[in-house]
């Protein structure tokens, strides 16, 4: 099966509803890999590899979020494939 990166950024009420954990579980039953973090002006960024099918999966459900979410609009940009997570985590940076 063929693999993919996206890059996504999320707009809408995403922080403070348990957004980056909630995407943690979903990615580790999908096996996808990467990161999730939420940025200064109240979006969250998130970089997904994996299968093509369960990238885009994730990418939907990212576009609702948990019950606890409104997400308003998804930002996702395809870039080259790298393989360089082994894991799906959260990123406080």
């Amino acid at each position: 099966m063929a693999k993919k990166r996206t890059h996504i950024y999320v707009s809408g009420r995403v922080q403070g509803v348990f957004y980056r954990q909630s995407t943690l579980k979903v990615a580790a039953d999908l096996e996808v890999t990467g990161w999730v973090k939420n940025l200064p002006d109240g979006r969250v960024e998130a970089v997904l590899e994996g299968d093509d099918d369960a990238v885009d999966t994730m990418i939907e459900w990212c576009k609702k979020g948990p019950t606890t979410a409104n997400v308003r609009s998804l930002e996702k940009y395809e870039e080259e494939y790298k393989g360089e997570f082994e894991k799906f985590r959260v990123k406080y940076d």
